[in-house]
């Protein structure tokens, strides 16, 4: 994830239960396949637990991105909006 994507959705994180739910999944996922770095061969087994990690990792990464997008296109036309219409819109 690029720094400020994720500074971004982290911004977010406190406001949104399901945000948070997908980051600390994501965040733990990080971990756990940086156990997998460290080590110089990999079992059978171990390459594909690696690989089922990185495929939740991805589709974790994907969620957060289409909710971090549709946020941020709100956020856009909120502000594209004057005051009369935000509280017609956000009553």
């Amino acid at each position: 994830m690029e720094v400020r994507e994720e500074q971004f959705i982290a911004s977010l994180v406190d406001k949104d239960p399901e945000l948070k739910k997908y980051y600390e999944e994501h965040q733990e996922l990080e971990r756990k396949l940086a156990e997998f770095q460290h080590k110089h061969h990999l079992s059978p087994d171990e390459e594909v637990e690696k690989k089922r990690l990185q495929k939740l990792k991805l589709s974790g990464k994907i969620k957060s991105w289409k909710f971090s997008e549709g946020t941020a296109r709100l956020v856009r036309f909120n502000r594209s909006l004057n005051e009369e219409d935000r509280s017609r819109y956000f009553c």
